[in-house]
């Protein structure tokens, strides 16, 4: 097949990649910015190598005209979750969406491999719009722990080195490093909502230092810099308490300061159009 040809086919494939990747970083961000814990961590993807493809192929006896149809991760994803719990979570999520269908699962963390490689898989169809109109196509989406994620890129570069016929010795050892990070996982999930209530915590702080900053930015357009340095000076105070119910009231009190001035502001624009 001529080089040219061979992008004409990747193209839409690295399209969907990086928009399903935006798609769920933006998931991340919405969590987030709502004070809820995000079940995804970090979202990777790529599109399959043409030596990969085709190694592939060749492996299974894949026709040419078959490709696309026959090589269902072409296209890839790769969510990283922190604990095992989330994993469902997102499957969840990734069922209820409407711009990708679910073609089918494989559920390698209640039947691991004998490997030991652990994960959840997706195959999903998604569409996207090229110059020739819209291409449905195939992606691989792999949901796994950071843990998971670790084992799983220590296994296929192994197994990338000794093409597949791995020595007893060395899968021995993966197996049994499979087997602490199996145990590794179900520790954390003890001590998983300790973890969650502090990350939404350390986010709630972001958020209201972010707005109480805007604020204070605002308050210099419409108010004088002395009573602004007072309202700065206070917030650092409370800042500095560490005190997240004092920040929110800091945070309440400030919206009506704000919105006070705004109002006089409106009024005194008003009263001089009038005179």
């Amino acid at each position: 097949m001529e080089i040219q040809l061979w992008r004409t086919i990747l193209c839409p494939y690295e399209l969907a990649v990086e928009e399903l990747k935006i798609k769920f970083e933006h998931l991340i961000v919405e969590h987030r910015e709502n004070d809820l814990y995000s079940p995804i961590e970090q979202v990777s993807g790529r599109v399959k190598s043409v030596t990969s493809i085709l190694e592939k192929m060749q492996r299974k006896q894949i026709p040419m005209e078959k490709m696309e149809e026959d090589v269902e991760d072409i296209a890839g994803v790769r969510i990283i979750c922190q604990f095992e719990e989330d994993i469902d979570t997102v499957a969840n999520i990734i069922r209820e969406r409407t711009d990708m269908e679910i073609k089918s699962e494989k559920n390698y963390l209640t039947h691991i491999k004998q490997s030991g490689y652990r994960s959840f898989h997706l195959i999903v169809y998604y569409t996207v719009q090229t110059i020739h109109g819209p291409k449905r196509l195939q992606v691989e989406i792999q949901i796994r722990t950071m843990a998971m994620n670790f084992w799983a890129t220590v296994e296929h570069s192994l197994q990338y080195k000794y093409k597949g016929e791995m020595p007893p010795h060395v899968a021995e050892r993966l197996s049994r490093a499979s087997d602490a990070i199996l145990a590794l996982d179900r520790e954390m999930s003890t001590v998983r909502n300790e973890i969650m209530d502090a990350q939404n915590s350390s986010q709630m702080q972001t958020n209201l230092v972010k707005d109480i900053l805007n604020n204070i930015e605002n308050l210099y357009r419409v108010s004088s810099e002395r009573e602004v340095l007072k309202i700065q000076n206070e917030f650092l105070r409370v800042f500095k308490t560490g005190d997240l119910r004092q920040l929110e009231r800091f945070h309440r009190q400030l919206d009506i300061i704000a919105e006070g001035y705004r109002a006089q502001a409106v009024y005194q624009e008003q009263y001089r159009g009038h005179s």
